[in-house]
C-alpha cells in the first residue's frame, strides 16, 4: 500500500515537520507513506487574489496527481470516525490525499476525486491539517492491523 499526502505550502516549521516524520516512520511498518509538498509562484499569488483564483490554482497544481484512489480534504466533506477512516485502507492500493486551501476546492476538482472528507468543520492551516492527517493515517493503519495504538 502506498499513501501520499499532497499539500500546497511554502514551508513547515521544524518541530511540526519532525512530528509528521515521526508518524510517517511509525506508519512505515504497515504502508509506504509519503509527504508531497507543492508550491510555486502562482500558488503564492493566488491567495491574495481571492477565492476563485486560489481554488483554480489548487486544481491546476494538483491535477497531474489525480491518480489512484483520490481523497480531497475539504471542510464541506464527510466527517468520519477513526474506525470509518481506517476503512479507507481496507484494500491495498495507491491512496492520495489532497489538502484543500482556506477557500477549499473547486467543485469540478471535488467531482474528480473518489471521496471528499473533512477532518473537522474548522479550517486549519496546511501544516496543522497535515499533522492531524498523518496521525489519523497512522491510527487508521493501526486499526486495520489490530495494533493497540487505537483504544476503543
Amino acid at each position: 500500500m502506498r499513501i501520499s499526502v499532497y499539500s500546497i505550502e511554502k514551508s513547515t516549521p521544524a518541530n511540526i515537520k519532525q512530528l509528521n516524520n515521526d508518524f510517517i516512520k511509525m506508519s512505515s511498518k504497515f504502508a509506504k507513506v509519503e509527504e508531497i509538498t507543492l508550491f510555486n509562484a502562482s500558488a503564492a499569488k493566488a491567495q491574495s487574489k481571492g477565492a476563485i483564483a486560489a481554488k483554480s490554482v489548487y486544481s491546476l497544481i494538483y491535477e497531474p496527481y489525480l491518480k489512484g484512489y483520490t481523497i480531497a480534504l475539504d471542510e464541506g466533506g464527510e466527517e468520519l470516525t477513526s474506525a470509518q477512516f481506517s476503512s479507507l485502507f481496507k484494500n491495498d492500493a495507491d491512496i492520495r490525499f489532497f489538502i484543500g486551501g482556506a477557500y477549499g476546492f473547486e467543485e469540478q476538482f471535488l467531482r474528480r476525486t473518489k471521496r471528499v472528507i473533512s477532518l473537522s468543520r474548522l479550517t486549519y492551516a496546511h501544516k496543522i491539517a497535515k499533522l492531524i492527517l498523518f496521525e489519523q493515517i497512522y491510527r487508521g493503519l493501526c486499526i486495520k492491523n489490530n495494533h493497540p495504538y487505537h483504544k476503543d
